[in-house]
């Protein structure tokens, strides 16, 4: 982690200081945006910063694909399911068989 400031800049964290902010910005779906008008004006004035940023949210939009399916399964897929679970109900109920000794 860097830790500059600009000397010019309106901001007024360092980049570390923004930096620990990142798992509350990108926490629960968020998009890396924020309300806050240091983080805000910091982003607007570190490349660095507004590059990870960038970066982080890229990676977080190709992990969210990784959890969408790709296509639903078929009918027949669904009919196929419920019919092997039927049987293995049907075979469950049936009373064991217990071979005869003579």
């Amino acid at each position: 982690m860097t830790s500059h400031k600009k000397p010019n800049s309106h901001a007024n964290i360092s980049c570390a200081e923004f930096q620990e902010q990142l798992p509350d910005l990108f926490a629960a779906g968020g998009n890396g945006l924020t309300e806050d008008t240091d983080l805000r004006e910091h982003l607007k004035t570190c490349e660095n910063c507004s590059a990870l940023v960038r970066d982080l949210q890229y990676i977080a939009d190709q992990a969210s694909l990784l959890l969408q399916p790709t296509h639903e399964p078929s009918d027949n897929v669904w009919k196929r399911i419920q019919a092997e679970m039927d049987s293995e109900r049907a075979q469950a109920a049936q009373p064991p068989l217990i071979p005869k000794i003579k």
